[in-house]
């Protein structure tokens, strides 16, 4: 039995750690109302889990802003969420977008392009979702980051764009974690790197992982919820691993 209903929202629903996070929040029966939402999936709701959690599946566009706040807006009618996770990312495409091995491929509407994915929409889902989130008591924002944003641990060089938007979304969660300090004290702002995770995003640059360290997307969302339930303010506006380990700025 809950106490008080509370709610999730998953961001990127449809890709394969999006579906993984709302499987284990679902699987996990402590949210009243997961809401799954993602640019091309189906919309409609459905009752699942062991605490028949309500899943409301709706569109969300992060290159538009319009979309966002109108997913915001739905959120509003549902269990206060509790738990929000952005669980997107560009790196490729089939349209030829791929990462840059040197200056010579840089691009200035790919870059554009990769922000407005990487950086630009996490941080408006953020302007649209963090005023939704209860003031009192323990809330959570995430957005999945990536080890190569770390600018002191970048030695290969090269994915100049994908690198660039991590490392301005770990800023700007970073800046967002201190300006919601103001108002909710419990409340925890963090970049996630979920490792190597097997999707379509992984799958071109599968072949230089090491033996161990390609993650199915159930393992992956399942680590990097037991990380998030283990933050405290203290961690607000970092960015860890699956594996518990802060990654450096």
């Amino acid at each position: 039995m809950r106490d008080e209903p509370v709610g999730a929202v998953v961001v990127g629903a449809t890709g394969g750690l999006g579906a993984a996070f709302v499987e284990a929040l679902v699987a996990g029966g402590a949210f009243a109302t997961v809401l799954a939402l993602s640019r091309s999936g189906p919309s409609g709701e459905t009752v699942a889990g062991p605490g028949a959690t309500r899943v409301v599946r709706a569109h969300i566009d992060l290159t538009d802003e319009a979309s966002i706040a109108a997913a915001a807006a739905l959120a509003r009618t549902l269990a206060p969420p509790r738990r929000v996770i952005v669980a997107t990312g560009l790196l490729h495409a089939p349209d030829g977008l791929r990462p840059e091995k040197s200056l010579a491929m840089l691009d200035g509407a790919r870059l554009a392009r990769l922000f407005a994915v990487n950086a630009t929409g996490p941080a408006l889902v953020a302007k649209h979702f963090l005023p939704l989130m209860p003031r009192e008591g323990r809330a959570v924002f995430a957005a999945i980051s990536a080890r190569v944003g770390s600018i002191s641990d970048n030695r290969l060089g090269g994915w100049y764009g994908y690198r660039a938007s991590k490392a301005a979304l770990n800023m700007l969660l970073r800046t967002a974690a201190i300006e919601w300090a103001r108002s909710a004290r419990e409340g925890v702002c963090v970049g996630l790197h979920p490792g190597t995770v097997d999707s379509a995003l992984s799958r071109p640059f599968q072949a230089n992982v090491p033996e161990g360290r390609l993650f199915e997307a159930a393992d992956s969302a399942a680590k990097l919820l037991e990380v998030l339930d283990r933050l405290g303010p203290a961690d607000s506006g970092r960015v860890f691993a699956w594996d518990g380990t802060e990654v450096p700025a």
